[in-house]
């Protein structure tokens, strides 16, 4: 058990994502380990979640950006993920964009997972934009983070349809059924890659 990968998830909301490979992991489809839950927001249901699940959780100071950590905070992330000996960092939900010194400190080694078929409709609310462009599918993408948006290699995604009745709340929630189930496989890929 020792030898999987330590993972360190970091969200900013229900942490749905967060859940789903909490089960993978506990079902054995998934060989790491969740280390560390982290947020931004002191009161954001990913950590209540992490804790009814005896998982250590921490609270990032707060920003004085809305978007991004202060450099003091990111540098503060990377000193609390390196005291847990985390060895992957994985982004789910988490709002802010990541800058250095975090991906130097775990270059290839951070991944997120976004609601749509990267290159397409990057940035927030993505399920919003596929149904205000009109587009017959979307889906999830898991991608390796680099310095710029939702721009980083992709590792693999998921095809969701746009049915014509959609509204964003009912894509939104096809496409998290198929996050749950791409994040694990994709995560898994990574591993593997890296091994």
């Amino acid at each position: 058990m020792n030898s999987f990968p330590r993972l360190a998830v970091l969200g900013s909301g229900k942490g749905s994502n967060f859940v789903a490979l909490q089960e993978a992991i506990a079902a054995g489809r998934l060989e790491a380990r969740i280390v560390l839950v982290v947020s931004d927001l002191p009161d954001a249901t990913i950590l209540a979640r992490a804790r009814t699940m005896n998982l250590p959780v921490a609270t990032l100071p707060p920003s004085p950006f809305r978007t991004k950590l202060s450099p003091e905070g990111e540098l503060a992330l990377v000193e609390l993920l390196r005291k847990n000996e985390v060895e992957w960092v994985v982004l789910a939900g988490y709002m802010r964009v990541v800058k250095e010194p975090l991906l130097s400190a775990f270059p290839n080694r951070v991944i997120n997972i976004h609601p749509s078929l990267l290159p397409a409709f990057k940035g927030l609310r993505a399920w919003e934009q596929a149904i205000a462009a009109g587009v017959k599918e979307t889906g999830c993408t898991v991608h390796y983070v680099n310095q710029d948006i939702d721009a980083g290699e992709i590792i693999a995604q998921r095809r969701v349809p746009v049915l014509p009745d959609d509204t964003p709340e009912t894509l939104h929630a096809r496409i998290q059924i198929a996050e749950h189930e791409l994040f694990p496989e994709a995560l898994a890929k990574a591993f593997r890659a890296a091994s």
